[in-house]
């Protein structure tokens, strides 16, 4: 992983997979996002909550409601402040009309847009070519966007009626998946709509994880 994007590149990663671990080789689980704001995310848990769910059913707490653009996988930790660099890209703003439910293979449950707008086409397009100069996989099939409600959800009852639910995304962000019973998920970054590297802290107000570091 030793491709380039602007001249910073992501490295090291072939070269500390071995030895024991430490704070230099830490990995954190990554992925990109669309987070909604409040109002969005009662939303959204709302219409969850109205179907029937079977017994054994996983739903997705409030919190964790989102769209994925991207799944990083492991990340050595010391690389993610040149990762946030390379991310930066600009995007326009746009809405996501959410609306129709969705029952998949394997028990997914999810909300998925009437129509894809263009431009999280472009964001998604954009934000994998960056990956790809960092010499991160992206995920060969066709995007599918969605908000997954729950899991084990097999012979679910949808509501009638979806939300209609118009969600104005004006941002994105980086966040990290902790595995375990004490896991879940932290927004280390958020990029607003604008022009290139106009990144801004975490959506819950805090600092990034990490500090900028210079290549």
């Amino acid at each position: 992983m030793n491709a380039s994007s602007s001249g910073r590149a992501v490295t090291g990663v072939s070269a500390r997979t071995a030895g024991p671990r430490s704070a230099v080789n830490a990995r954190v689980r990554l992925f990109l996002a669309l987070w909604p704001g409040e109002a969005t995310r009662r939303r959204l848990a709302g219409w969850r909550d109205r179907w029937r769910w079977p017994p054994g059913t996983t739903v997705v707490p409030d919190a964790r409601l989102h769209v994925t653009l991207h799944f990083l996988g492991d990340v050595p930790q010391s690389d993610v402040a040149r990762l946030i660099d390379a991310l930066a890209v600009p995007f326009e703003p746009f809405t996501l009309r959410l609306g129709a439910p969705a029952q998949w293979p394997g028990g997914i449950a999810a909300l998925v847009p009437d129509a894809v707008p263009p431009g999280l086409l472009r964001l998604h397009a954009d934000l994998g070519a960056a990956l790809r100069g960092l010499g991160l996989p992206v995920e060969a099939r066709a995007y599918r966007p969605h908000v997954t409600l729950a899991r084990r959800a097999a012979g679910a009852q949808a509501p009638d009626a979806g939300p209609a639910l118009h969600w104005p995304v004006r941002a994105w962000v980086l966040v990290q998946s902790t595995l375990g019973p004490a896991g879940g998920y932290r927004v280390l970054r958020r990029f607003d709509a604008g022009r290139a590297r106009e990144a801004g802290p975490a959506v819950d107000g805090t600092r990034p994880a990490l500090s900028r570091r210079r290549p």
